[in-house]
């Protein structure tokens, strides 16, 4: 196929543009008339070779797929599912609408993979960076079951709560993270570069510092003398964590630890009990069956801890235990949630249940999102007080002390 660049109108009559694949111009002027664009012109698009100058250059800083720009190809493609409109000519619209450059080649290889007879899901899990095995997973159950719609609508309600938790978290932590970088960067500048100017005028006096302006200074002379190696430790350090991190028992002694942190750790595990709820919930709907559902489930919570958990689940549900057993000794859920599931069990309302589980959970996290704020304060303005203190020393007790030496009182304070 040879890569042709457009440019037409749309039914309103504005000008669109953008690159296709196809045989031949006329094949061109088909996709486009298929989704309401009228041709202007169509010429074959410059090819790599012209433009290898700058092109390393556009790659380098080119933006990846995020979170939102799955969220609103599940949206569009729910749409155009349930308008009836053919997977191959969907993804040829959606190629051609799309502006981000990474999101295009992402559509043009799975349009590709689906040119050549693959599935759906198959085509996503070639992209495995950008879909998760529980979204390809949905998309495989959907493909078997003829409910396709149905799966892109519940996939885009899921990614949607992902999305919010995600933003509301970051947004009340941008303000504590801000000031306390700020402080940091503000103790490294006083011990770097003020108190050494403070050394160099206490050197022409002979009386004795007191004990707090020694360790101030002789903390900073370590900072300044020893600074390259205490970088590279540093550096070191988290690279060491991160290899440890990317290790299976390094991961797993983490993802445990982290649901037990102060402040965020109720967060983290009510948002993944949330994201394990309405998962399962869709999964079970969907018909997947037991087992093979929480195997998957298992793998869309984001954290090996609960994932291996729930696969402890999976192993019970298929010795012959009930899920409320299961559950139970998984640990993680609380009674009134293992209440819910019994009744969901015995009355065969279980995915209605979980639903409710998981909005349960949902709104749990939403409300302590929302009380955050209120917590770290506390925390926050201890930490800023410490770290003002330890300024205001290395500061102002030199200067304290300087006076001192000059009128020769070298007691301590």
């Amino acid at each position: 196929m040879t890569v042709y660049a457009w440019r037409g109108r749309n039914a309103r009559g504005e000008l669109a543009q953008g690159k296709l694949d196809a045989l031949s111009e006329s094949g061109v002027a088909e996709q486009l008339l298929a989704i309401g664009v009228t041709p202007v012109d169509i010429s074959p698009a410059p090819s790599k070779a012209d433009t290898e100058g700058s092109g390393w250059w556009a790659r380098l800083n080119r933006e990846k797929v995020t979170m939102e720009d799955i969220l609103i190809f599940s949206r569009q493609m729910f749409t155009l599912n349930k308008a009836g409109v053919p997977i191959l000519r969907a993804f040829a619209g959606l190629q051609g609408s799309a502006n981000k450059p990474a999101v295009v080649e992402l559509i043009k290889d799975i349009r590709s993979s689906l040119d050549q007879g693959l599935e759906l899901s198959s085509a996503l899990a070639r992209h495995p960076k950008n879909f998760s095995i529980f979204y390809i997973s949905m998309i495989r159950v959907g493909e078997i079951t003829g409910r396709l719609t149905e799966v892109f609508s519940r996939l885009s309600s899921h990614l949607e709560f992902e999305r919010e938790v995600r933003e509301r978290i970051k947004q009340v932590l941008r303000y504590p993270t801000f000031v306390f970088s700020a402080l940091i960067i503000g103790l490294v500048v006083i011990n770097i570069f003020v108190i050494p100017v403070f050394a160099k005028m206490f050197a022409n006096f002979h009386a004795e510092l007191p004990i707090y302006t020694r360790i101030i200074l002789g903390f900073s002379g370590f900072m300044v003398a020893w600074w390259p190696l205490l970088l590279m430790a540093a550096i070191v350090g988290v690279m060491a964590i991160r290899v440890y991190l990317g290790t299976p028992e390094g991961r797993y002694q983490w993802d445990r630890r982290k649901l037990t942190l102060p402040i965020i750790g109720g967060i983290i595990l009510n948002a993944s009990l949330a994201r394990f709820a309405r998962s399962f919930a869709l999964s079970s709907q969907s018909g997947v069956p037991l087992v093979q559902g929480l195997t998957v489930v298992a793998q869309s919570v984001e954290n090996t801890y609960l994932g291996s958990q729930i696969e402890q689940m999976r192993d019970g549900i298929e010795r012959g235990e009930s899920i409320t057993n299961c559950a139970a000794a998984a640990g993680v859920f609380t009674p009134l949630v293992l209440q819910m599931l019994a009744v969901g069990e015995e009355t065969g309302e279980l995915d209605a249940l979980l639903f409710d589980i998981a909005e349960m959970y949902e709104r749990d996290t939403d409300y302590k999102i929302k009380r955050l704020t209120a917590t770290i304060e506390p925390v926050l303005l201890v930490i800023m007080a410490g770290l003002v203190l330890i300024m205001a020393l290395g500061v102002f007790l030199p200067l304290w002390s300087m006076g001192q030496a000059a009128t020769g009182k070298g007691g301590g304070i």
